[in-house]
């Protein structure tokens, strides 16, 4: 009989934890598994494409509560259409993405004869969802079958949550066809010529997780001794409109850019010198694979949990300490004064591939459902 997993996540619009459950969804259908995936949000919003083989079900109830009454009312709707959907789908497994998405599906399959494998993405030290939401988290954990985190910070801070459930320590993947075209397409030399800028990029969620104040704070320390360079941002999100006015304060509106979301942010990667993650905390950052995965070496603050257990300090990156934007503007300001440094780090950036191999990856997700299923 053929396995039957269902994958639960808010939507699959952008994000981390969205672009893992597409690739592992399209792995398992790919190896013959009968893959449904269920979000709340409508199919029609989502920008990570699924294989056809993958049923997906897009239940379009993400509307905003403006009420702690229409709060309730709203999520006991999802948790009744939700349950309906992981009911229809008949799963031997369910298996749920993100923190407020994992209390949902808990409380969904209450009582229902299928495991739920709990996938957390962020560090719950760090990443709160207020007195009601954390009261239902510790109520519900303990239910899970087992939990999924990608550090083993988190996996000692989660253990507690869920008690006596296994929890299994699984990185994120660096996708091989994906690394290996964009490095096949990199210039062997970086370095602008006449005026074209020199860049450095840095990628994901405009909000305040993502620190890119503190980026933009440290950009702005160096400016003036590297006029040929630039900063790019990719991503979109609420805090847009303050990090523009941020630039304009610091007068660095020409020479910070905002590129909002991209599809395909190799073209942008591959032009760049090198990456900054500037993020006060992190679970597993993806945009840190994907931009040393194309070769770039990377600034990082060392925040929990992660960026320590990806670069490795002086061989493929920098590390500095967290939220310190003097440090951060030092080491930048290190890599921009030596192209020679910039390409020793990027020659090893790239060895992420090998490090964070999908075949890996999805072998230790196999081995950790074949655990909570018991199966050989």
């Amino acid at each position: 009989m053929a396995k039957r997993y269902t994958l639960v996540i808010h939507a699959l619009h952008s994000g981390g934890a969205e672009r893992v459950l597409t690739v592992l969804a399209n792995h398992w259908a790919e190896a013959g598994v009968q893959v449904t995936v269920i979000t709340l949000a409508p199919s029609s919003t989502d920008r990570y494409p699924l294989r056809p083989a993958v049923r997906r079900v897009g239940l379009n109830l993400q509307q905003t509560s403006h009420s702690p009454w229409a709060a309730l009312r709203n999520n006991a709707r999802r948790i009744r259409r939700l349950r309906a959907a992981i009911r229809d789908s008949r799963p031997q497994l369910v298996l749920s993405f993100t923190d407020r998405m994992n209390v949902l599906t808990l409380l969904a399959c209450r009582r229902q004869p299928w495991p739920v494998i709990l996938a957390e993405r962020n560090d719950p030290r760090y990443q709160r969802m207020g007195r009601e939401w954390e009261f239902l988290r510790r109520w519900t954990y303990p239910r899970c079958a087992a939990a999924v985190v990608q550090t083993r910070a988190v996996a000692t801070c989660l253990q507690p949550l869920v008690r006596n459930r296994p929890v299994f320590v699984i990185p994120n993947a660096v996708v091989p066809d994906e690394s290996e075209r964009r490095w096949q397409k990199m210039p062997p030399d970086r370095r602008g010529q006449g005026d074209t800028p020199l860049d450095i990029v840095a990628m994901g969620r405009l909000e305040p997780q993502k620190g890119f104040d503190l980026l933009i704070s440290a950009f702005a320390r160096v400016a003036d001794r590297h006029v040929k360079w630039r900063l790019r941002i990719v991503g979109e999100g609420a805090e847009r409109a303050v990090l523009e006015q941020m630039a304009r304060r610091f007068q660095l509106a020409s020479r910070i850019e905002f590129c909002g979301w991209r599809d395909e942010p190799s073209p942008i990667l591959r032009d760049a010198e090198f990456f900054v993650l500037s993020s006060r905390w992190e679970g597993f950052p993806n945009a840190l694979l994907e931009a040393m995965s194309c070769g770039l070496p990377a600034v990082s603050f060392n925040c929990p949990s992660g960026p320590a257990e990806i670069i490795r300090d002086q061989v493929d990156g920098l590390l500095v300490p967290p939220e310190d934007t003097e440090e951060l503007a030092a080491a930048m300001d290190r890599l921009m004064s030596s192209p020679e440094r910039r390409r020793a780090l990027g020659s090893r950036a790239i060895e992420v591939v090998e490090r964070f191999s999908a075949s890996a990856v999805h072998s230790a997700w196999d081995r950790a459902i074949a655990s909570v299923l018991g199966v050989p």
